[in-house]
């Protein structure tokens, strides 16, 4: 068995975080619609709940995305990895951004931009993440 080490602790870690936030969205999206149709004012309970997971998730992404990065010397970065990597940083901006925008929307249509956008972002983001672990 290969041995773990500080690197593939910090990428578990990282894509453990990435997997909450990104699958927690899909799996709320699934279930918050039949929840309504049941118990109409549950869904507000259940995304509170959500959000004391996702958002330490997301905490934890950062904190791991910042780490990798920190741990490659730029002088081994190529233009296509910083480009990569602006449009992931960018797309998790946008991701968060959009998931506040849900939380805080008040609206059918803050409610609904902001979950949709929030949920295509992410996934755009762990998309390009994969492109980064390379």
């Amino acid at each position: 068995m290969i041995s773990p080490n500080l690197d593939s602790i910090r990428l578990f870690l990282h894509v453990l975080a990435a997997a909450v936030w990104v699958g927690g969205q899909i799996v709320l999206g699934a279930l918050v619609p039949r929840l309504r149709a049941v118990h109409p004012d549950n869904g507000k309970a259940l995304a509170k709940g959500f959000a004391k997971v996702a958002w330490p998730a997301f905490g934890l992404a950062v904190i791991t995305g910042i780490w990798s990065v920190l741990d490659v010397p730029i002088s081994d970065l190529s233009n296509e990895y910083r480009v990569t990597l602006a449009v992931h940083v960018v797309l998790a901006v946008v991701a968060a951004t959009a998931a506040v925008v849900h939380s805080i929307g008040r609206t059918k249509l803050a409610l609904a931009l902001g979950g949709a956008v929030g949920l295509l972002a992410s996934l755009a983001a762990l998309f390009v993440g994969i492109l980064l672990a390379g």
